[in-house]
Parts: C-alpha cells; structure tokens; sequence
C-alpha cells in the first residue's frame, strides 16, 4: 500500500513486542496441513457472509493475511491492530490492494463513528488473544456495525485441540514463543514459560458474553475446528 500506516500510541502486548511482522508470519508459515485446512475454512465462513459493496472491518489483523483473501470481494476494508510493525508488513503484503485501510488501534476503543460496518469479524480466537475485557470487545464490534449488519467472533473447537497444541509446539521449537510449560497447559489453555498465556472461548462461554446485548446470537462449530459466534445487529 502506499503511504504511511497512521500511528497510535499503544500498550505494550506480547503480539504487539515479541510476535509481530515477520515473526508472525512464520507462524503461519509453518502451519502444518490441519491447520492450514482449519485457516482457510475460518476465511471461508466470513467470505460466505460479506455484504455484497459493503464495508468490513477486521480487528487484529496482524501483517493482513485474512485482509488478503477479502479483498476482492468488499467496497471497503479496514484492518487495525495494536503491533506496528505486523501493520508496516501489511502495507506491503497488501500492495496489490491500495484501497484497503489499515490502523494501529485498540479494538477497546474503535475511533469510528458509531455504525460504520457492515461486518466487524475478530477471527482465530483473537477474543483470547487480545488478553482484554471479552464482554466489552464484543459490544465494542457491536457498535461499531450498521443495522443489518453482523459481528463475527472465532475461536477453537474442542477436537481441534490436539492440532492447535501441535502448531503451538512447533512455533516454539522454531522460538516464536516460549516453551511450552505442559503443567500449565491443558483444557483448552496454552501457556509458555516466558510468560504467554492463552485460553479458548466455548460456546457457552460465548453465549454468556452476549447475553445483554440485545441481539440475535448464532453459535456455530464449522468443520470441527473453529466456534463461530454471529451476532446479528
């Protein structure tokens, strides 16, 4: 893309300090074959779901892998994240497609105007991941949408979890994370030594997040992997 990334101060994260640009693209490099099967049905579920000319809005995303197989098929598209340079490496990953948007912001504190979305999607368990207020992230993406429009919210299935501990393991003899700390990993929670902790959101802990909300909710497991929350608006 052309032009400078719009720079906003933010806190420090562990995908913001230790696992952005480059280093998190080899996280995905390295994918092993389920789980690039599982990536590319997580971009399938949203791509069936995009408004015809409408206007998207991913939060987390990274160095604009997702952002990339949207593309084509969106009036506008806007990517955001916390780590700067996972965003300088999107604008060149994304070069071919100078009218998509990118931003570091805080998906806590989306600087759009109410009703600016037709679709907000947060994939690959980026619930967990941004180590924030889950019940506030989701009524964030939620005002941020058009009526009409829906909210997208992945996370992993349980019978992907001897997969997704594999990928894990394997980022971490490449030293993308720390080593695994196996007492503390297990029930859907991988940590490491170095301090990286992430959980996973199942589907009752997804109702309850959007209970109050006011909204339609749909809660589906899609090819055994991924748990799709869809929040109508």
């Amino acid at each position: 893309m052309s032009g400078k990334v719009p720079k906003l101060e933010a806190g420090s994260s562990y995908y913001a300090d230790k696992l952005a640009a480059e280093r998190l693209k080899q996280v995905y490099d390295l994918a092993p074959e389920p789980v690039r099967r599982y990536l590319a049905t997580e971009i399938a579920h949203v791509q069936a779901r995009l408004p015809a000319g409408g206007r998207v809005l991913e939060l987390g995303c990274g160095y604009g892998r997702v952002l990339k197989a949207l593309a084509r098929q969106t009036h506008l598209l806007v990517g955001i994240d916390t780590a700067y340079p996972s965003l300088r490496l999107a604008r060149d990953y994304l070069a071919e497609f100078p009218a998509v948007m990118l931003a570091q912001m805080d998906a806590m504190r989306l600087a759009f105007p109410p009703a600016t979305f037709d679709l907000v999607c947060c994939l690959q368990n980026g619930i967990s991941a941004f180590q924030v207020d889950q019940r506030a992230l989701l009524a964030a993406a939620v005002a941020a949408t058009r009526s009409g429009g829906c909210v997208l919210f992945s996370s992993y299935a349980d019978r992907f979890w001897e997969h997704r501990l594999a990928w894990f393991r394997l980022q971490a003899a490449h030293g993308l994370l720390g080593e695994i700390d196996e007492a503390a990993t297990g029930n859907g929670v991988i940590a490491c030594r170095d301090g990286f902790r992430v959980t996973t959101v199942g589907p009752d802990r997804f109702r309850a997040l959007a209970r109050g909300l006011g909204r339609q909710v749909t809660i589906e497991i899609i090819a055994d992997a991924s748990i799709f929350c869809e929040i109508q608006v």
